[in-house]
Parts: structure tokens; C-alpha cells; sequence
């Protein structure tokens, strides 16, 4: 749904420990700035991998996503939206 709504996507992964790695899903380049998605099927109460790049990356993150199976939501900065939102980001 992302790249039907013309967006070139990207992903992300850095090294957490000696044996986890954080990743982000999709990065969305707009302009100078940059939108972070993680997409989770379980597990949303917890967003660790977009938290510490958001955190790493502040100067260029405009908006950060999470999309999951639940319903519209809004935590501290991120926006949580259902799967069927998806191409309105």
C-alpha cells in the first residue's frame, strides 16, 4: 500500500547489542525530513525500535507511525494506525 501511493521505501537496521539488531520497517523521505513506520501484528504496547531511532534521529524525524491491527491511537508521538489506513500516510 505504501508503494502504491508512490512512495520509495527504505529500511533500516542497526546493532542493538552483540546479538539483537533494532529495525525500522519503512522509512518515508519527505524532503529533508523523514517518516518512521514499524509495522507490528502483536506486541504494539512496545515499540523499542522506533523509539531509539526517533531518539537517534530527532533533527530529521517529522512523524512516526506504528501500524498494527488495533484501532486509530495516539502514543506520546506516535501515531497508531489500523492496516486499512495505511495509504493515507
Amino acid at each position: 500500500m505504501l508503494a502504491a501511493s508512490g512512495n520509495k521505501l527504505f529500511y533500516y537496521t542497526w546493532p542493538k547489542d552483540a546479538t539483537h539488531n533494532y529495525e525500522i520497517d519503512f522509512l518515508l523521505s519527505h524532503g529533508a525530513k523523514i517518516h518512521p513506520i514499524e509495522v507490528k501484528s502483536s506486541g504494539y504496547n512496545t515499540h523499542a525500535s522506533l523509539d531509539a531511532f526517533c531518539k537517534k534521529y530527532s533533527h530529521i524525524v517529522e512523524r512516526r507511525y506504528l501500524i498494527y491491527t488495533k484501532d486509530l491511537k495516539r502514543d506520546k508521538e506516535t501515531l497508531l494506525l489500523p492496516v486499512y489506513m495505511t495509504p493515507f500516510i
